[in-house]
C-alpha cells in the first residue's frame, strides 16, 4: 500500500498538501501586501523629499498593520440600492484568480505547487479573469463613479492583454516550452531572456502596469474624478481585500512572471551547491521589479484615457506583432543561436525609445496647427 510523507496515506496527505498550501499562499500575500504597502511609502516619502511613516513602531514598521486592523475592526456598510449578490461576489472575483496564479510559479528548484505543461498558458487565463471582478463591482456598486470606473478598467485591461500576451509568445517561440519551470532551466548562465527578448521585456512590463492599474495607467481608480472609481461603495476588509491585497498581489505575481521568462527565475550563483538559496535569488529579483514600479508611480502623472488607448492600440499592439514576426523568422533561420534574435531585438528597441520622442514632437505640431486654424477662424 503506498505511503505519503509522514507515514500519512495518500487519501489524507492530498487534501492535506492542498490546505497548507493555501495557507502558505495567504500567509504570503498578506505579508507581501503589508510590506509592499510600507515599502511604497518610505520609496515615495524618499524620492517627494518627505519622511513616510515614522511614528507607530520604529521607523514607522508597524503602520502598516495598523492600517490592517482598522480595516478589519472597520464596519461593513452596503448601500440599500447595490445588487447584494455581485457586490459581495465580486471582490472573490478579483482575488481568487491573483491567489491561483501561484500554483505555477517556481520559488526554486522542485520548489513549485504545479509544473503544468501549459503553465504560460494558465497565467494568461487567470490575469484576463480579474477584469470580471472590477466590472461586476463597478456596475453592482449602482453607483455612476463606480460604473465609470469599472468601464474604464473593461477597456483598459481587454486592450492591454493582447501586447502582454503577444510579448508572452516570442519567449515561448525561443525557450520551445509553456512550462514556468522549462523557461527558467532554459537561462542557467549570465545570458538570460532579457537580453536576448529586450523588446518583449519592455512590451510586457508597459503592459503590466497597465493590467495591474498602476501609475501611469491608474485611470479605474482615478482618485481625481472618480472618488475612488469602482471601489467608491466599498468599505471596511472588502475594500482591503479589493485594494491592498489583490493590487499588491496582482503586482507581486506579475513581478514573478517577468523574474522567470527574463530574468532566470531562482537561477543564480550558489543554487546547485544549496538549492533552497533559488528562493533568496528569486525574492530579491521579484521584489527589484516591484521596487521599478513604485519608482514609476512616483515619477510619472496618469495618462488620458485616450492617450493610454492610443498608445495601447497604434503604438503596443503593432510593435508586439513585427517583435513576433522577427523572432519566429530569426527562430526558423538560425535555430542554433540567439544571437540575431538579440541583436534584432535590441535594434527595435533602441528604433522604438527613439520614436517616442519623434511622434510626440509630430502630435503636438499638430496640436499647434489645429489651435491656430481655430484661432484664425474665431477672429474671422
Amino acid at each position: 500500500m503506498p505511503v505519503g510523507p509522514f507515514g500519512l496515506d495518500p487519501l489524507i496527505w492530498g487534501p492535506l498538501r492542498l490546505v497548507i498550501a493555501v495557507a502558505l499562499a495567504l500567509f504570503l500575500v498578506l505579508n507581501g501586501a503589508l510590506l509592499q504597502i510600507y515599502l511604497e511609502r518610505k520609496i515615495q516619502a524618499i524620492i517627494q523629499d518627505r519622511l513616510g511613516p515614522y511614528h507607530v513602531g520604529p521607523f514607522g514598521l508597524l503602520q502598516t498593520f495598523a492600517d490592517a486592523i482598522k480595516l478589519i475592526a472597520k464596519e461593513d456598510v452596503r448601500a440599500r440600492a447595490t445588487d447584494p449578490w455581485f457586490f459581495l461576489a465580486a471582490p472573490a472575483l478579483v482575488f481568487c484568480p491573483m491567489l491561483a496564479s501561484w500554483v505555477v510559479l517556481p520559488f526554486a528548484q522542485d520548489i513549485v505547487g504545479a509544473d503544468l505543461n501549459i503553465g504560460l498558458l494558465y497565467l494568461t487565463t487567470l490575469g484576463s479573469m480579474t477584469v470580471l471582478g472590477i466590472v461586476i463591482a463597478g456596475w453592482a456598486s449602482n453607483n455612476k463613479y463606480a460604473l465609470v470606473g469599472g468601464l474604464r478598467s473593461a477597456g483598459q485591461l481587454i486592450s492591454y492583454e493582447i501586447p502582454q500576451i503577444l510579448a508572452l509568445v516570442s519567449v515561448a517561440l525561443v525557450v520551445g516550452s509553456l512550462s514556468m519551470v522549462d523557461i527558467t532551466r532554459s537561462q542557467p548562465g549570465p545570458l538570460v531572456n532579457v537580453l536576448v527578448l529586450p523588446l518583449s521585456f519592455v512590451i510586457y512590463f508597459i503592459a503590466a502596469l497597465a493590467e495591474t492599474n498602476r501609475t501611469p495607467f491608474d485611470l479605474p481608480e482615478a482618485e481625481s474624478e472618480l472618488v475612488a472609481g469602482w471601489l467608491t461603495e466599498y468599505s471596511g476588509m472588502r475594500w482591503g481585500t479589493m485594494l491592498a491585497l489583490s493590487e499588491y498581489g496582482n503586482v507581486t505575481v506579475v513581478s514573478s512572471i517577468v523574474t522567470t521568462l527574463w530574468f532566470g527565475g531562482w537561477q543564480g550563483p550558489g543554487v546547485d551547491a544549496v538549492p533552497i538559496l533559488g528562493v533568496l535569488w528569486f525574492t530579491l529579483k521579484v521584489y527589484g521589479v516591484i521596487v521599478v514600479m513604485m519608482w514609476i508611480r512616483a515619477t510619472l502623472p496618469r495618462l488620458r484615457i485616450d492617450q493610454l488607448m492610443t498608445f495601447c492600440w497604434l503604438g503596443l499592439i503593432p510593435l508586439a506583432l513585427l517583435n513576433i514576426l522577427v523572432v519566429a523568422v530569426l527562430a526558423l533561420a538560425f535555430p542554433d543561436t540567439k544571437i540575431p534574435i538579440a541583436i534584432a531585438s535590441w535594434v527595435l528597441l533602441l528604433a522604438f525609445i527613439a520614436g517616442i520622442p519623434f511622434v510626440q514632437r509630430r502630435r503636438l505640431a499638430s496640436l499647434r496647427a489645429r489651435a491656430s486654424a481655430s484661432a484664425v477662424r474665431a477672429a474671422s
